[in-house]
């Protein structure tokens, strides 16, 4: 484990980390697909990955490559948005200070794996949009709460 990582996340957080930032960018690749744009969206979603801030980057560098996610798009696309949601509510519980850095890699890298075949397609953006909301939703259902509130501090009970 990196010394930048929490020790409260297990090997089962780190892989649905992985989980999660891999099959957002394979979403928004996926979304406007081509031989040549998925190759160049790749490498894109890669450099953007590696270009994280170390605090960042120690959530997801550890352990192999995801095995790619199977069945209709529909439901892949579902299972990832549902990993987003999940990885945020783990850091939120486990590594608060990490939570608003993993969002904002995801998001650069999704940006990054959209335009990098010859600007944003509407579908990208569309896909980008429903990534940002997974993101965005708090714990346990809670409303999509955006920048301003994540970095507001949580009120604990009792307060």
């Amino acid at each position: 484990m990196s010394e930048h990582s929490s020790p409260l996340l297990t090997e089962a957080d780190h892989q649905l980390i992985r989980r999660a930032v891999f099959g957002a960018i394979a979403l928004v690749s996926q979304a406007d697909p081509g031989f040549f744009a998925t190759f160049k969206e790749s490498m894109a979603g890669s450099r953007a990955l590696q270009e994280a801030p170390e605090e960042v980057r120690a959530l997801f560098a550890e352990g192999g490559f995801p095995a790619p996610r199977t069945g209709s798009p529909e439901e892949v696309r579902a299972e990832v948005l549902a990993d987003l949601k999940r990885v945020m509510q783990v850091l939120r519980a486990k590594a608060p200070g990490q939570a608003r850095g993993f969002r904002q890699v995801v998001l650069a890298a999704a940006d990054r794996v959209a335009a990098a075949a010859g600007g944003v397609a509407a579908e990208e953006q569309a896909v980008i949009e429903e990534i940002r909301r997974a993101l965005d939703t708090g714990i346990a259902g809670e409303p999509s709460t955006g920048d301003a509130a994540a970095d507001a501090p949580r009120a604990e009970p009792g307060d």
